[in-house]
């Protein structure tokens, strides 16, 4: 049993601030075993991105283990990284004793409904799983839950649940979009996901919405579109029960399908 925190917190363009935030929302959870925050934590989306980018080691990321090292909390978060000209779009997974376990790079870049991130963003080029409060959690960033292929190599490599990040952008039934594709993700791998973005701002991104959904696709919590924290279960057991009823993973054809 893991107990994991949704922290659907509000996002400002300063980092200091979102520190701050995320030092609040732990504070919120002392229960937590793990808390989840949004994409592009580190501060808002858009080109000041590229000026307050960090390497890992910068005071942000070193901020985050220092905070998940005095809660004994670990953490998943999303930060950017200078990657020459553009930046890479990073969820960092960090485990109770402040150790940064794994950085994935979002793969899937949002040039969609009139959006450019691969102006601003180099994309990432492997699949990552890391190992945090005894759960192997597979990363998923944002655009990248449309991609059910990348769900199912998270599956491969052995992830017991999933870890949406996002600053899902808002527009006509894209709420629904957030909603489904999650719920379809979990349903399809008989996972718990665990998907949480920003609640929405004057510049159109974030919806809100934080998800909590077990293995057959019913959604345990559902935060709405305000900001708010709120800790679930992620229980092994409920996997195993919904995967006997239900072994569509075993019965994969890979020769045939090849996925």
């Amino acid at each position: 049993m893991t107990r994991v925190s949704l922290c659907q917190i509000s996002i400002d363009h300063s980092p200091k601030t979102n520190l701050e935030s995320v030092r609040e929302a732990l504070a919120a959870a002392p229960d937590a075993d793990l808390a989840v925050f949004p994409e592009s934590t580190l501060t808002r989306f858009g080109k000041g991105i590229l000026d307050r980018a960090e390497p890992l080691d910068g005071p942000f990321v070193t901020g985050l283990r220092e905070a998940a090292r005095e809660a004994g909390t670990a953490i998943i978060a999303g930060t950017f990284v200078p990657a020459g000209e553009r930046v890479s779009n990073t969820a960092v997974a960090i485990d109770t004793d402040g150790e940064l376990v794994a950085a994935y790079r979002k793969i899937h870049l949002f040039d969609s409904f009139g959006a450019r991130e691969s102006d601003l963003v180099e994309p990432g080029d492997a699949p990552v799983v890391a190992e945090l409060a005894g759960l192997r959690v597979g990363l998923i960033t944002c655009y990248d839950i449309r991609f059910p292929e990348l769900a199912r190599a998270l599956v491969d490599q052995g992830a017991e649940a999933f870890a949406v990040i996002a600053a899902w952008a808002g527009g006509p039934f894209k709420e629904e979009h957030w909603v489904t594709l999650n719920r379809a993700r979990a349903i399809e791998n008989t996972m718990w996901t665990v998907a949480v973005g920003q609640p929405p701002h004057e510049d159109g991104y974030g919806v809100g919405r934080s998800l909590l959904i077990d293995p057959l696709g019913v959604t345990v919590h559902d935060l709405g579109p305000g900001p708010a924290v709120r800790t679930g279960e992620i229980d092994g057991r409920r996997t195993e029960s919904v995967r006997r009823t239900l072994p569509s993973l075993e019965h994969r054809r890979l020769g045939v399908t090849g996925s």
